[in-house]
């Protein structure tokens, strides 16, 4: 598996050239996956607890990460570890709930892991580079570092860090509402419909956090532009379209 990771390097003239694609190489925080003694999970449950709490705080250690080891990214994949610990407890009370057996568990946890977290991430990392690099980089100047750019895992991170508000809406709170969102009335409706919203809402602006901390790019706001057809299709669905039927229809059919 390999993953794209973009560098700029500095001309002869002194001037920082147009980006041009680095070598492909999968990022630090997979090839880590193996090592468990050495993550640190009581700074990542600090981080998860934190994201939910205060995620500014959180962002703020990444000029800290920046200083000490020249990288945006973290490269401790213990948060990633946590949060696949999570969607297999969820699965498991998803389960209970659809009175799945072991091997019907095991597999809707391999698919909330894999096809959830990480390949929706692994899409939503890549749009996230493009856009950045491509709209949202500061013009170039003398004072502008020629790592101005933002790294692949580092947008991986930015999804990671929008993902865990999201898995406690939708993974968990939803789950002692099914006899509510799932019932056949406007009132249950309008809850469902605002849980989904809620979720996405905090997804994006976490999104949007993440980027808006990286002191080299500007018109950040711009990735808060996705809540506007957000808002539109929120308010449509209360004409009659329930969310959570048909989304968990889908996904436990």
């Amino acid at each position: 598996m390999v993953l794209p990771t973009n560098a700029s390097y500095v001309a002869e003239d002194g001037h920082i050239s147009s980006p041009r694609p680095s070598s492909l190489r999968l990022p630090v925080i997979f090839r880590r996956l193996h090592r468990l003694q050495q993550m640190d999970f009581e700074l990542a449950a600090w981080q998860l607890t934190y994201l939910c709490l205060a995620p500014r705080r959180v962002y703020r250690n990444v000029y800290f990460h920046k200083q000490t080891k020249n990288t945006w990214a973290r490269d401790d994949p213990a948060i990633l570890v946590l949060i696949g610990a999570c969607l297999c407890v969820s699965a498991i009370a998803w389960g209970v709930v659809y009175s799945y057996g072991p091997m019907e568990m095991l597999n809707l946890a391999f698919f909330m892991i894999l096809r959830d977290f990480l390949l929706s991430g692994i899409v939503v990392a890549t749009i996230i580079w493009l856009t950045a690099n491509g709209l949202l980089l500061s013009p170039p100047s003398h004072s502008t570092p020629a790592d101005s750019r933002v790294e692949w895992a580092y947008a991986f991170d930015v999804h990671t860090n929008a993902f865990f508000p999201l898995y406690l809406t939708l993974y968990l709170a939803q789950l002692p509402l099914l006899p509510i969102v799932l019932k056949e009335n406007w009132v249950c409706l309008w809850v469902g419909n605002t849980l989904y919203l809620a979720a996405f809402i905090q997804y994006t602006y976490g999104v949007y956090l993440g980027l808006n901390a990286l002191p080299f790019l500007i018109r950040t706001e711009l990735l808060l532009s996705p809540l506007l057809p957000l808002f539109a299709a929120y308010f449509v669905s209360l004409l009659g379209f329930n969310v959570a039927q048909h989304v968990l229809g889908a996904y436990f059919r």
